[in-house]
């Protein structure tokens, strides 16, 4: 996997912590507006970052942010045990 697209995965899997985070939050703050504002900026920045991943670099999931086009794509990426973070 070449660096750039390492550094993009993990960029994705931030923005996914970060999301996981403020939802957790929002669970038990529901009536706070800013992390409600922070959610909706990290969850569009990260389907951004995900469907431009998946335009460079091919799907990130079987049912992905883009159409699959033929041959089917899938299965050539590495799979999560088989890189090294």
């Amino acid at each position: 996997m070449d660096p750039r697209q390492m550094q993009m995965l993990r960029d994705i899997m931030a923005l996914e912590f970060v999301a996981v985070d403020l939802t957790l939050y929002l669970d038990t703050h529901p009536t706070e507006q800013e992390p409600l504002n922070d959610y909706n900026m990290v969850t569009e920045r990260l389907n951004q970052l995900k469907a431009q991943y998946e335009r460079m670099y091919g799907p990130l999931m079987a049912y992905g942010f883009t159409p699959l086009e033929y041959p089917w794509r899938w299965v050539e990426s590495p799979w999560p045990w088989e890189m090294q973070f």
